[in-house]
């Protein structure tokens, strides 16, 4: 059967779960928790993830995040696939770490936003049946920056939450909402054994489904609104940057692939700056695996932070007007 379609769309907004396979844990410590907010700042940094609130736990995570872009499936392939390639280094184990497809439930943002802030920064009391004034104790949420007891991460957007609630004494305010604790409506469905896709009422529904047929009719047009370069205008400029032809970056190689450097750096820009998923771009550069573009970016990504091709993608960023 196949899986269903994301519902992707700009502004959108999604409270995001995943947990490790088996429930095993996915969080040992600190550093393991640095590491996966390593990971969220680099998705809103690079994809402009929005991100309202966040509670890791032992063996699972919440985010609330809203997606300018239209490409909660981008953040998540990072959000995931980085998070578990830095678990397994600090681990020293190997292998997939979360169970499987992350679960996403589209939240009705002027309705439900600010309970399901609530419910994620309660997630605590709820698996470790603390008394909600323990949350203060709790490192690992979005809570303690909420209510002024840590300083929050620069990439934390708790002024949509703040607005919502209407209250003066921001801190104060929200400390007093979220002790009030999850209403039953909303504790009820969470209950559940399978959540539902949409957090809405009625209205909002109907209106994702309209959006969602468009969706389907047009095609491309998630990829529209998300504003990135299209692969051919990628090669382009970086055929133009590094004085090459498109047909060199993109025909098949009959020496060693390691050898032609632009081939990498071109298959790099699709993958980061065109936000082009793998199996996408491998076709372009006549490959039949995914593994061998995923090489190419991770040798650019090294060639990069040894202080390499920086000029020549800042230049290939301002020609394709790309901001990162």
């Amino acid at each position: 059967m196949p899986r269903p379609t994301r519902i992707q769309y700009a502004n959108a907004v999604y409270h995001v779960m995943n947990r490790g396979r088996g429930r095993q844990s996915i969080f040992h410590g600190e550093a393991y928790c640095q590491a996966f907010l390593t990971t969220l700042e680099e998705s809103h940094r690079r994809f402009d993830a929005v991100i309202h609130a966040y509670c890791l736990l032992s063996n699972h995570y919440h985010l609330l995040i809203e997606t300018p872009r239209a490409n909660l499936g981008r953040i998540m392939r990072h959000v995931n696939g980085v998070y578990t390639q830095r678990y397994n280094r600090l681990k020293r184990t190997d292998g997939p770490l979360f169970r499987g497809r992350y679960k996403a439930i589209v939240v009705h943002d002027e309705a439900y936003l600010l309970q399901v802030s609530r419910y994620i920064h309660l997630s605590p009391v709820e698996v470790k049946g603390a008394s909600s004034q323990g949350l203060e104790s709790y490192r690992w949420s979005s809570y303690l920056a909420y209510i002024n007891r840590t300083k929050a991460e620069r990439w934390l957007e708790r002024d949509t939450t703040y607005q919502m609630l209407g209250h003066r004494q921001q801190y104060a305010g929200y400390k007093a909402y979220v002790e009030q604790g999850v209403d039953d409506e909303l504790r009820a469905m969470y209950g559940k054994e399978y959540l539902p896709s949409v957090l809405g009422d009625h209205v909002f529904k109907s209106m994702l489904a309209k959006k969602h047929k468009q969706l389907h009719v047009s095609g491309n047009l998630v990829k529209a609104l998300s504003n990135r370069p299209v692969v051919r205008e990628i090669l382009r400029a970086v055929a133009n940057r590094l004085h090459v032809t498109v047909a060199s970056l993109t025909g098949r190689q009959s020496g060693r692939p390691s050898s032609n450097l632009p081939r990498k750096f071109a298959m790099y820009c699709c993958q980061q700056l065109g936000d082009v998923p793998l199996q996408e771009i491998a076709p372009v550069f006549g490959l039949t695996h995914v593994g061998s573009v995923s090489s190419s970016v991770q040798a650019i990504k090294s060639q990069l932070e040894a202080g390499y091709l920086r000029a020549e993608l800042n230049k290939v960023k301002k020609d394709l007007g790309v901001m990162k």
